[in-house]
């Protein structure tokens, strides 16, 4: 998924040249420090306060290094779609926020691909819709196999798919409009440590049947 996401980025037509290469750069950087999560991740620190609790005692947890990792990518990839220093900080806290809330979503077979797909109306049209287009194609092309559970996303391929949605939603985004989109990750990722997203589908009908839609029952 994140090598699709990155190769897709990296050969995408009709983007200029900065945003092409800051999109496989954070694409591959956000998805390698997932797949580092996936390996080296223990249970005994999950979500952003138990890993900053962690940190409280001085103990370093593979999710403590991906924060900052995918922090660190997402302002660079924001800084290539940026006039100044201030856009881009606000614009890579949001593409960082982005690439956790597509992650929090994959907890089910197929749903954060389906979160990514309701992202195509805006983000393909964005002036890095090309970034947008790459991790929707590398999206559908293992949409089958995660719905058959086959497959996974898993922390490399969900990081990688919500930084590179973010970073296509930034590059469009006035710095009005990217303190919204940072305010409602940042309220959808603190919300997440207090109430069960699954639940919240499954109390909702028309978010309930669209998340079972494909998967086996």
């Amino acid at each position: 998924m994140t090598l699709g996401v990155a190769v897709g980025t990296a050969l995408a037509p009709g983007i200029p040249r900065p945003v092409r290469v800051a999109g496989a750069l954070v694409a591959g950087t956000v998805g390698a420090v997932g797949l580092y999560d996936d390996l080296a991740g223990s249970a005994a620190s999950k979500g952003l306060r138990g890993h900053l609790s962690a940190l409280g005692r001085g103990e370093v947890t593979s999710g403590a290094v991906k924060v900052a990792v995918i922090g660190v990518a997402g302002l660079a990839g924001a800084a290539a779609v940026s006039d100044n220093p201030l856009d881009a900080l606000v614009g890579g806290a949001a593409v960082a926020g982005h690439a956790n809330l597509l992650n929090l979503l994959d907890l089910r077979p197929g749903r954060a691909l389906k979160a990514a797909a309701l992202h195509a109306p805006v983000a393909l049209t964005a002036p890095a819709g090309g970034v947008a287009a790459a991790a929707l194609g590398a999206g559908a092309a293992v949409l089958h196999d995660d719905l058959a559970e086959r497959t996974m996303l898993g922390d490399a391929g969900a990081n990688a798919l919500g930084a590179a949605l973010g970073l296509a939603l930034v590059a469009r985004e006035s710095r009005a409009a990217r303190l919204v989109h940072l305010g409602v990750v940042t309220a959808l990722t603190l919300a997440s440590e207090k109430v069960s997203f699954t639940q919240v589908i499954d109390r909702t009908p028309v978010l309930r049947e669209l998340d079972r839609l494909g998967r086996r029952q």
